[in-house]
């Protein structure tokens, strides 16, 4: 409906809209005529009726109107908006208005000929009908038809860009950063916005050559250097980045300037979508925390992803989730000749169905309530629709919840991957990807030691005689926006008026987004031939606090003042730092440079199996502590963690950026809940 009106030029029906401007410019039709006679007779005698506005007005007039309405209506001019007049609406005034004179022209010489060959001999007759109009009245009428239908669009136009939002309107006062292409373009879809949200108060740029220039009226002043001062002196309520193309690090460093400031950062879509002229007001979006630590964008083997997924089946498991839901997106791309949802979550399920039919509505799916560790619907699954490749992201991931039931985790992350991994070998699956976290590297959880039982088993299940199947693990960790990750803890939150709670200050985790994350374990699957364990390149660790800081100011709110950060102790299970690879394991590059891959590190597997059968059988009947007791003879390196008490916990530095983290190699992972 938006975008009809819009359309519409306003919120007129089409027809009423239409004619509307059918009477408006027969008015200044009628207007340009009588100033072209009034000129060519300095308006003297107009009303004696032996005048020109009687003899050769008023009969011309509805002969110049319905050529002028006629031809106009032919270019369509009539249907233009005039609150969007641009160029191009000025040259079809230009072109309508030449030839509609042209023809008044072409038909008042005929006319004027067939009335003096007609009145020949007859003088009464010459006398009654020849209208004696002088050329130079042609000529000036052009010229003012013009001047007037334009200038009227024109004028309405500057009405509602320019005075209309001053009339009783509470804007908010913005500062577009970067005065190019970009912060051109939001000006002008800013100022033809059909709401007034914004007044536009300056630019912000760091090119000597545009200081002080003028962006269609409004300044450039200064450079981003001066951000701070130039938002305090000018009363700056929201701040909009306009450089799409500009890193992560630049964008960083202005809400760096500004923290404190209680400004609303906002931020362009993608320069693809300015270069193709798509942005509009309603595109403008609030700065992320994504945008703030964002990456590189992935580089993917298209060929190589496609060569396994393109017009294959292929099985999702753990549809539902976070990093499940986006793979199926992912995957989707491809093209495969069917994907299987599989979810045990029948709300979760239902959504990412949903939201794939919307996306990708020529897309064979089939939505699956089934659990993993139903070993029956597994198999009929497999058997009825023989997938080439299996993407296992179906796991129990949140930390804490996991300490209180170690049996679950034992359940769905040991027996749950081990029987869908035997069912897929079983069926002749030509690829099984298990998606794992860096919270398997020296355990301190319930939840990380069982992802590593689930790695153990899997990557030697694919070293064994007969087998087919390519057993692939992809390691990597937080992911932003995930489900029950920090991001959205944080958000809803500074929602609700705080306190932010951070478990401990000096916590760092490794981040990366959603849509990456699924990227790179599609690439990782197509790289790998069994029995490898990949590790995806998180970048540098994060201090949560940090990410805290961060979102508070996003929200245009002050830390410690509007939003109070409370530290409450690290929960069970949790680490300081994520470590990247156990003893025994080194990490290898690879062809692509955010995939490395971890050496093999022999298990016994005959003694995994044996431990996950013991497992197994107490999951439901065990006490925690002696589920713990038997996950640490299964995994050595596991060491439940005591956390440090809550009142050793102190306040943040000043600045929340000083503290470095400790020197590490660039590849890791944090899993997929935050700590």
């Amino acid at each position: 409906m938006a975008d009809l009106r819009r359309q519409n030029g306003g919120g007129v029906h089409l027809p009423s809209r239409v004619l509307l401007s059918v009477l408006g410019h027969a008015v200044l039709f009628s207007l340009a005529l009588l100033l072209a006679f009034g000129l060519r007779y300095d308006f003297r005698g107009v009303s004696a009726e032996e005048s020109w506005f009687y003899r050769q007005y008023l009969p011309y007039l509805p002969f110049s109107l319905v050529v002028k309405l006629t031809v106009f209506g032919l270019f369509g001019i009539f249907r233009d908006s005039w609150r969007y007049v641009g160029l191009r609406d000025l040259f079809s005034i230009v072109r309508a208005c030449h030839t509609s004179i042209f023809v008044c022209v072409i038909f008042y010489a005929v006319y004027a000929w067939l009335v003096v060959v007609f009145s020949e001999g007859r003088e009464w007759l010459r006398e009654r009908y020849l209208l004696e109009i002088p050329w130079l009245v042609f000529l000036q009428d052009w010229v003012l038809t013009i001047g007037l239908v334009a200038g009227a669009r024109i004028g309405f136009r500057f009405y509602n860009e320019e005075l209309r939002p001053l009339q009783g309107t509470t804007q908010a006062r913005l500062l577009i950063v970067g005065a190019g292409d970009a912060g051109d373009s939001v000006l002008r879809e800013i100022i033809r916005a059909s709401e007034d949200r914004y007044q536009v108060v300056g630019f912000l740029d760091d090119d000597p050559n545009k200081q002080g220039a003028r962006i269609r009226g409004v300044s450039v002043l200064g450079a981003t250097g001066d951000i701070r001062q130039i938002c305090e002196s000018y009363g700056i309520d929201e701040v909009l980045i306009a450089m799409p193309s500009a890193p992560q690090r630049r964008v960083r460093e202005l809400i760096e300037k500004c923290k404190g400031s209680n400004l609303l950062f906002r931020t362009v879509p993608a320069i693809s979508d300015l270069i193709e002229g798509r942005v509009q007001v309603s595109q403008i979006r609030p700065v992320s925390i994504e945008d703030l630590l964002g990456r590189d964008p992935v580089t993917l083997d298209i060929q190589a992803i496609g060569e396994y997924i393109r017009g294959k089946v292929v099985m999702v498991t753990g549809a539902g989730g976070s990093i499940g839901s986006e793979m199926c997106r992912q995957i989707a791309r491809f093209q495969p000749k069917m994907l299987l949802l599989v979810e045990r979550m029948e709300n979760a399920l239902f959504e990412i169905d949903r939201d794939l039919q919307r996306l990708f509505p020529d897309l064979c799916r089939l939505p699956c309530v089934a659990d993993i560790a139903d070993v029956r619907r597994i198999k009929e699954l497999l058997r009825n629709h023989c997938p080439t490749a299996v993407f296992h992201a179906a796991a129990h991931k949140h930390v804490p919840m996991m300490e209180w039931n170690p049996g679950e985790a034992i359940k769905n992350n040991v027996v749950g991957t081990r029987m869908l991994a035997d069912c897929a070998a079983e069926a002749g699956v030509e690829k099984f990807v298990m998606i794992s976290t860096d919270k398997a590297v020296n355990p301190t959880s319930v939840m990380g030691c069982t992802k590593r039982i689930a790695e153990m088993y899997v990557q030697q299940l694919g070293s064994r005689t007969g087998t087919r199947t390519e057993f692939v693990t992809v390691r990597f960790g937080n992911v932003l926006g995930s489900s029950g990750s920090v991001v959205p803890i944080f958000k809803e939150q500074i929602a609700r008026g705080g306190p932010v709670t951070v478990t401990h200050p000096e916590m760092t985790r490794y981040f990366m987004t959603i849509p990456e994350a699924a990227q790179l374990v599609l690439q990782a699957g197509a790289m790998g031939r069994g029995g490898e364990i990949f590790l995806l390149d998180m970048g540098d660790p994060v201090r949560i606090v940090d990410l805290a800081f961060d979102l508070i100011t996003l929200s245009g709110l002050r830390p410690n003042e509007d939003i109070d950060i409370r530290f409450t102790g690290m929960r069970p299970g949790e680490k300081l730092f994520e470590e990247l690879s156990i003893a025994g394991e080194d990490v290898s590059p690879t062809q692509h440079p955010k995939i490395g891959i971890m050496l093999k590190r022999p298990e016994d597997f005959k003694r995994v199996c044996e431990r996950i059968d013991v497992l197994a059988a107490m999951a439901d009947t065990a006490t925690a502590d002696q589920l713990r007791a038997e996950l640490a003879a299964t995994v050595p390196e596991y060491t439940p963690f005591v956390p440090p008490s809550s009142q050793s916990v102190v306040p943040p530095p000043q600045s929340p950026r000083s503290a470095d983290q400790p020197a590490g190699a660039r590849m890791a992972a944090a899993g997929p809940g935050a700590g």
